[in-house]
């Protein structure tokens, strides 16, 4: 097995299949800690930093790369990737404010709409003292 099949192969392994399972949308690599984890040597993470940046890494894992860190070579130990889940097998996580959008639409609905429901308990103000 080629060096950068096994990276790609041990990333997906720790890193990818455990985010998707959590359902996270991002998750971050750091290159140091995928050398650390082979035990491939410092003067190795070039070969870890193109294997996780390439089409073929992000094509069979669904990923889209949305920042690279560290140094402007971007080969080495403290570049840290950051990816996010794309296409159909990606988590649909979204966030508490947007899940709650529409929330009462059908309610509403079957209520006559929001008018409606907002005259029916209009009409069941009164002032206080006032007889039911």
């Amino acid at each position: 097995m080629k060096l950068a099949d096994a990276i790609r192969s041990h990333t997906r392994q720790k890193y990818v299949l455990p985010a998707r399972a959590k359902k996270v949308s991002r998750f971050s690599i750091r290159a140091g800690d995928v050398v650390r984890e082979l035990g491939i040597g410092g003067h190795r993470a070039p070969a870890v930093c193109s294997a996780l940046k390439t089409h073929r890494f992000l094509k069979d894992n669904h990923l889209q790369l949305i920042e690279a860190t560290g140094p402007k070579s971007g080969q080495s130990t403290t570049v840290t990737y950051t990816y996010e889940f794309v296409g159909g097998d990606g988590p649909k996580q979204e966030d508490a404010w947007t899940s709650l959008r529409g929330t009462l639409k059908d309610i509403f609905q079957e209520m006559g709409g929001g008018e409606a429901y907002l005259r029916s308990e209009r009409s069941h103000f009164r002032a206080p003292g006032e007889p039911k």
